[in-house]
């Protein structure tokens, strides 16, 4: 009796322990589901004409308080993980206006675009330089801003996002996350 309790308890103990070690490799795998962008490593750039030129000194944010309607914030990449595996992305900002105070989140504030190449179309909706062009970030109807974020299917790693303010009382935008992922 003595042996198949311990020959029962060795079992037991094997068990729990793939399944620890199931569950392990599940969590694991799931960090692996998503990447999360720095964004100490982003550069913010600013645009002349329709011309993306040079660093603006900022990170996620535009220096220069935005002067029209659907004014530019190129924001560059500098270091990027393989994204080509991920299938989603989530980008959320914040935005101000000309008083630096934060406006609350709504549809008409902002949209965002995800391209390949800084020196191509980064602008017109179905330009194949695009990855994605999402309106209304952070609002109801904003779906990029949403946990499950907006599906894409990059076939190289993007050279950056362009936020574009979609009313003139938005004065800055500020980038507080982009992560890719796999969520469904």
């Amino acid at each position: 009796m003595k042996k198949i309790s311990a020959i029962l308890a060795v079992l037991v103990v094997l068990t729990l322990a793939g399944c620890a070690s199931s569950g392990g490799s599940a969590a694991s795998g799931s960090d692996v589901e998503r990447y999360s962008v720095d964004l100490g490593t982003l550069v913010a750039y600013k645009v002349e004409g329709y011309n993306i030129t040079s660093p603006s000194g900022a990170t996620v944010r535009n220096v220069d308080p935005f002067t029209r309607n659907y004014d530019n914030l190129p924001i560059m990449f500098t270091e990027l993980a393989d994204i080509t595996k991920f299938q989603r992305v989530t980008i959320r900002a914040k935005y101000f206006n000309a008083n630096g105070e934060e406006i609350i989140q709504g549809d008409g504030n902002a949209m965002v675009s995800m391209f390949y190449d800084p020196a191509g179309d980064i602008y017109s909706d179905g330009s194949p330089n695009l990855i994605l062009k999402e309106f209304n970030v952070g609002g109801f109807s904003g779906i990029v801003s949403t946990d499950r974020g907006v599906r894409i299917s990059a076939n190289r790693n993007p050279a950056g996002i362009l936020l574009q303010n979609s009313n003139e009382g938005v004065k800055f935008i500020e980038v507080t996350e982009i992560t890719f992922h796999n969520d469904k």
